[in-house]
C-alpha cells in the first residue's frame, strides 16, 4: 500500500507527526486511516493506566484517493522516511520537484501495542462548547510536566510512574460557570503542546498569547481543535 502524497511540504509534515510521536512514546504507532482524498493520522497521547485516553489527530490531503485504516509501528515509519532518504539522495531539489507528488510507502507491519486505535472518537455529532486560551493550555501542561517529574523518585517502576501519569493528566482541566468541573483532562492540555498544535507562542511578556483552541463535546469524548491540528480526549471510566 502506498499514499500518494501532494509534495515534499506534506512528506515533511508526516514526519514531523511521527517524529513528535516517538517522543512521547519512542516504541508507539501511529494509525492512518485514508478516505479519498482525505487522510487522518492518528497517535496515543496518554492511554492506560487507569488514566485518560489522549490522542492527537492531524489531518492532510493526499494527491490521490485511497482506502486505508492501518495501524502501524512508528519505528517502521521512520524507516520508510530512511529509505526516501537514501533514493533521494545526491538529487539536486528544484521548485518543480519539490512540489511533485510523492509516494509514502505504508509499513505491511500492524503494531500490536496500540490498544487505543480501537477507541475510535465519534466522526460527527460535536457540540461547541467555546474556546480555551493557548497560554492556559501551554502552563497546564508545563505544570503537569514538573509534578510528573518531581512525584517520580529514581528507580521507580514504569507501573508507579503511569499511574502518577494518569492521575496528574486525568484531572479535569476546566470549571464550568457554576464553579463545576468540565470532563476535558488535563492531559488534552499536555498533547496539544507535545504535539505543537499551540505553535510557539508570544515572546514578549507585554503581549500575552491571545491564540485560542475550539473546545468540542460528542458524548464523553472532547475535542480541542487548531489550525495545526486536534486533540481527542476521553476521561478515566468513573470521572
Amino acid at each position: 500500500m502506498n499514499l500518494l502524497l501532494p509534495d515534499f511540504g506534506t512528506l515533511s509534515d508526516v514526519r514531523t507527526f511521527v517524529g513528535r510521536s516517538r517522543q512521547v512514546d519512542d516504541g508507539g504507532a501511529i494509525r492512518l486511516v485514508a478516505q479519498g482524498q482525505v487522510l487522518a493520522m492518528y497517535a496515543g497521547a496518554l492511554h492506560g493506566a487507569g488514566g485518560p485516553t489522549v490522542l492527537a489527530l492531524r489531518v492532510l490531503t493526499l494527491a490521490e484517493p485511497a482506502q486505508i485504516d492501518a495501524t502501524v509501528p512508528l519505528a517502521a515509519m521512520a524507516d520508510r522516511f530512511a529509505r526516501i532518504d537514501r533514493l533521494l539522495a545526491g538529487a539536486r531539489p528544484t521548485p518543480r520537484s519539490v512540489g511533485r507528488p510523492i509516494e509514502l510507502p505504508v509499513p505491511p507491519t500492524t503494531a500490536t501495542n496500540a490498544s487505543w486505535a480501537g477507541m475510535a472518537p465519534p466522526r460527527s455529532g460535536w457540540n461547541v462548547e467555546g474556546v480555551v486560551p493557548f497560554d492556559l493550555l501551554r502552563g497546564a501542561a508545563r505544570t503537569g510536566i514538573d509534578e510528573v517529574a518531581a512525584g517520580v523518585p529514581a528507580g521507580s517502576g514504569a507501573a508507579a510512574v503511569a499511574k502518577l501519569r494518569g492521575i496528574i493528566w486525568g484531572r479535569p482541566l476546566l470549571a464550568d460557570a457554576s464553579g463545576g468541573s468540565v470532563g476535558l483532562p488535563t492531559g488534552a492540555a499536555f498533547a496539544a503542546e507535545t504535539f505543537g498544535f499551540l505553535g510557539r507562542g508570544s515572546s514578549d511578556p507585554e503581549q500575552p498569547d491571545q491564540d485560542v483552541a475550539t473546545l468540542h463535546s460528542a458524548g464523553r469524548w472532547w475535542r480541542l481543535s487548531t489550525t495545526r491540528g486536534h486533540v481527542l480526549a476521553r476521561p478515566a471510566s468513573g470521572i
